[in-house]
């Protein structure tokens, strides 16, 4: 029997997918500068007035930028924005590191979405002081909240302000109004000042515990207690039920020591486990309760001027700050006073005194 010879080696190479053409240079000059290509502040409006989750994202990443080129947009989208704002329920949700607020979160906001809500959760991560850097990883730890059609998550990082909340938290609440979300959720890193921070911004304010944390008592002397309109002892499950259950008592009887709030509200406390989503509707419940309660007496209204008032002052403050340190005539200034402070030349009060006083001549 014959076989039929080949020429070809046993090393023969077989031709491949033939590489795609070249991309023309005109057609790539078109991808990057439509790429570059930022939108108008009135298409942003447009985009988050119907709904739109990217022209919000873009929208907030424009007032959260620190570039003074993009103030003027940011103002123009904010105040386009502010007469649709004011129609959600603002909840600001605190805790050490390590409560399980992310896994709180994302149950409580599916519940919420579950019963038709429309759910925005900012999420502050903290930033290194060292590196200045964020993970920004709380979309990737609320997996199944991110997959809602009715939820919006937009991490940021804490930068160097008070207590690690965002910058520009207060106004990108207005955006997320703007855009139809009636559930406004604020996460803050647990450290520092940010809780006094969120309480200025939140109508509910609540305080996540866990038990076993050798906390309880110690819980008693801090002012976070002062501010909670709830008391939530997280991670109720398996062995740590009764443990749970015993917290709550403890932190029940701490409440019992500060005076009454100007609401006219007793704040709660709870257990709930966001593992297993037991005691979930239950923090709702007493969510829409106070809600209730403080509209009928006004209190609602009252605490919402007053922190339009105080973010006010706050952006002053800000503004004035940033002023200064941008001074052209202050930037040179500040390299030698520093020197001069670092050399015990100059204490660091009359430095301040001397760079103020050159600010105010200008």
């Amino acid at each position: 029997m014959s076989q039929k010879s080949s020429n070809k080696s046993a090393l023969h190479e077989k031709d491949g997918i033939p590489p795609p053409e070249p991309i023309s240079v005109t057609s790539l000059s078109y991808i990057l500068s439509q790429r570059k290509l930022q939108p108008s502040a009135q298409e942003l409006i447009d985009g988050i007035l119907a709904g739109d989750k990217v022209a919000l994202s873009r929208a907030i990443t424009l007032v959260e930028s620190t570039n003074p080129s993009h103030l003027v947009k940011a103002n123009e989208i904010i105040s386009a924005c502010l007469p649709h704002a004011n129609q959600s329920i603002r909840i600001g949700i605190t805790g050490v590191p390590g409560v399980g607020k992310s896994t709180f979160i994302e149950a409580f906001g599916c519940y919420l979405t579950g019963i038709g809500k429309k759910v925005a959760v900012l999420a502050v991560d903290p930033s290194s002081t060292l590196s200045h850097g964020s993970i920004l990883g709380d979309k990737t730890r609320m997996e199944e909240l991110v997959k809602e059609e009715n939820a919006y998550i937009r991490p940021s990082a804490s930068g160097e302000t008070l207590g690690g909340v965002a910058r520009k938290t207060r106004e990108t609440i207005i955006l997320c109004e703007a855009a139809g979300f009636d559930t406004i959720i604020i996460e803050t890193v647990g450290v520092g000042q940010s809780e006094t921070a969120v309480h200025s911004m939140v109508d509910f304010f609540l305080l996540l515990k866990i038990s076993g944390a050798g906390d309880e008592l110690q819980g008693i002397k801090r002012g976070i207690m002062e501010m909670a309109d709830a008391i939530v002892i997280n991670k109720a499950d398996g062995d740590n039920i009764n443990k749970a259950k015993l917290a709550k008592t403890e932190f029940g009887r701490a409440l019992h020591l500060f005076p009454a709030k100007g609401s006219g509200w007793t704040p709660t406390v709870a257990t709930c486990s966001a593992i297993s989503k037991t005691g979930i509707e239950e923090v709702w419940n007493t969510v829409t309760q106070y809600m209730q309660l403080v509209q009928t007496n006004n209190y609602f209204q009252e605490k919402r001027q007053e922190q339009n008032l105080y973010w006010m002052l706050e952006t002053i403050n800000e503004q004035l700050k940033q002023n200064f340190f941008l001074h052209p005539e202050i930037l040179p200034l500040l390299e030698t006073t520093q020197a001069a402070v670092l050399s015990n030349i100059l204490s660091p009060f009359a430095a301040a005194q001397k760079l103020l006083e050159q600010y105010y001549k200008k």
